[in-house]
């Protein structure tokens, strides 16, 4: 690590160039960094610090800073930032100080910068192990139509693939022999960005049921049996979404319950497991870790009722 002798302001172009040729971003998205940076550059300038090197910088400096974002505000409103609006600030200096890191200059670690708290946070959906049992058991695999829909759920649920990379899977993709147990595929998820999915050994052996129904030739590895002649067969986002909210009622779960709901319980699922949210990023095929982060409360309030229970405190 070198103590660059530039004053942060001036690495600003460096660290655009960097967005561009390391982590691949869209002129679009370099243009909304340097206008989210753009706040903590003017907030140096305000405070007569422009000058401060990266080696400089300090926990004290954006403590300051996050104190400054919160007691921003909106010219139109005239009211405060909200506080996902200052993550967006803070994700941006987060991505500068990684920036420093990658480049072997001496600066502040990106941990040390905490995204503020957020009563608008998201709220996950999820199955517990026993909720997807009842569902998995609600099709009728006699029929061809019901089985393909096991094997769908059992994917959803294996793989946590978003429901965009599910339909888009092609049966050549899907190369299983006598001997296979379980498979790993590579999809090209979100962003054009490559990643592997895991089907389970269970996944696996309801592909391998509904693929063997499978007489036509046509490329997609999932179909619609109720097209008219001529038509794309390949299923779409809203036939599944249809099916799985069907599934759901009969089984007596939440109307809520959808494809995304899949992907939330199997990403709570290997978390209860013990997986770590870093690993659970390149399972799900995020960007960026704040993109996972939407599942800490869930560890979080695990790890809780485990203390309290521990404690002999009953959940109230």
């Amino acid at each position: 690590m070198e103590k660059s002798q530039k004053p942060i302001p001036y690495h600003l172009n460096d660290f655009l160039d960097w967005l561009e040729i390391e982590r691949g971003l869209s002129s679009k998205s370099q243009e909304n960094y340097s206008r989210f940076l753009k706040k903590f550059l003017d907030w140096l300038k305000i405070n007569k610090i422009e000058q401060l090197k990266p080696h400089e910088l300090t926990s004290e400096h954006i403590w300051k800073y996050r104190a400054y974002l919160a007691r921003e505000y909106t010219p139109k409103t005239k009211k405060s930032l909200k506080k996902t609006t200052q993550n967006y600030y803070l994700i941006a200096l987060r991505s500068l100080l990684n920036f420093f890191a990658d480049r072997d200059i001496f600066s502040l670690p990106a941990e040390k910068i905490k995204l503020a708290k957020s009563k608008d946070a998201r709220v996950v959906s999820f199955l517990n192990l026993e909720q997807l049992e009842k569902l998995f058991a609600v099709p009728d695999v006699s029929k061809i139509n019901e089985l393909r829909d096991r094997a769908i759920l059992e994917a959803l649920f294996s793989t946590g693939m978003r429901i965009a990379e599910l339909i888009s899977l092609n049966r050549e993709q899907i190369k299983l022999k006598p001997e296979t147990k379980d498979l790993e595929i590579v999809i090209i998820g979100k962003g054009s960005r490559p990643r592997t999915i895991y089907f389970s050994k269970r996944a696996t052996h309801w592909l391998r049921n509904y693929l063997e129904t499978r007489k036509d030739k046509e490329k997609a590895l999932f179909i619609n049996y109720k097209n008219k002649k001529g038509t794309p067969r390949r299923l779409t986002p809203r036939s599944i979404e249809k099916s799985i909210k069907k599934y759901a009622i009969m089984a007596g779960l939440p109307l809520t319950t959808t494809p995304h709901v899949m992907r939330h319980s199997f990403s709570t699922n290997l978390l209860e497991q013990g997986v770590d949210l870093r690993t659970l990023q390149e399972f799900l095929g995020h960007k960026t870790l704040v993109a996972t982060q939407i599942y800490t409360h869930i560890t979080s309030k695990r790890l809780r009722d485990i203390h309290r229970k521990f404690h002999g405190i009953k959940n109230k």
